[in-house]
């Protein structure tokens, strides 16, 4: 009697392997609880990954690596630092590919904020406000003008906050998702504490940072 391990083909695991970052056995136990069907494996990839970052969110983060990338004709350029737990780690191929990533994202997006907590309570003020205003105008009741004004803040941190932005190069994964992968793969905590992003002709320039964790977060 044939197995469901049998069933899976080695091309599937190997295309979930690249495609996720996933180990070969996380991957082959994912397309088994899928039935060999490759985009629920890899949401349960993601969900696992999620799972295994939240686990290791309190731990320290003292070392890791600055990366920096200039885009095409030297027109902007981003310095970002990312955080691990050991200099091992921060050395790997993975890491490396991951500040790759992160700073060339940044460079394409230009987040004005690393998290939804790092938001100023200013800004969060003025864009509820301006949403809640946009909605009374349509004359609804208050309880759908306050889920409204939800959706829209939703689509607010997705706009500004770097970890809750869709990678450019993969627009189903999240910056938190893409992080959480790697910290699946590579056994540490991953944070970003902070990014400078640098445009040639633009007077201002972004310049974001991690709140400190003995912070208040402004948003919740």
């Amino acid at each position: 009697m044939s197995t469901v391990t049998e069933k899976i083909d080695a091309k599937l695991v190997k295309e979930l392997r690249e495609k996720s970052g996933a180990p070969m056995g996380d991957c082959l136990k994912a397309l088994q609880e899928s039935k060999g069907e490759m985009e629920a494996a890899f949401v349960i990839l993601r969900k696992r990954g999620m799972a295994s970052a939240q686990k290791k969110a309190t731990r320290t983060t003292n070392e890791g690596a600055v990366g920096h990338y200039i885009h095409a004709g030297g027109k902007i350029g981003v310095i970002v630092e990312v955080n691990c737990e050991s200099d091992f780690v921060a050395r790997t191929e993975d890491f490396q590919e991951l500040l790759k990533d992160i700073a060339m994202h940044i460079a394409a997006t230009d987040p004005r904020y690393i998290r939804r907590e790092d938001v100023t309570p200013e800004d969060l003020v003025r864009e509820k406000d301006i949403y809640r205003a946009q909605a009374a105008a349509t004359g609804k009741p208050a309880p759908v003008i306050e889920k409204i004004v939800e959706g829209k803040m939703s689509k607010f941190y997705e706009e500004v906050c770097l970890l809750e932005q869709p990678f450019i190069k993969e627009q189903s994964l999240s910056i938190k998702e893409l992080i959480a992968q790697k910290v699946g793969k590579l056994g540490e905590n991953i944070t970003i504490r902070r990014f400078a992003r640098f445009k040639v002709g633009d007077p201002t320039w972004t310049v974001a940072q991690t709140k400190a964790a003995d912070e208040s977060p402004a948003a919740e």
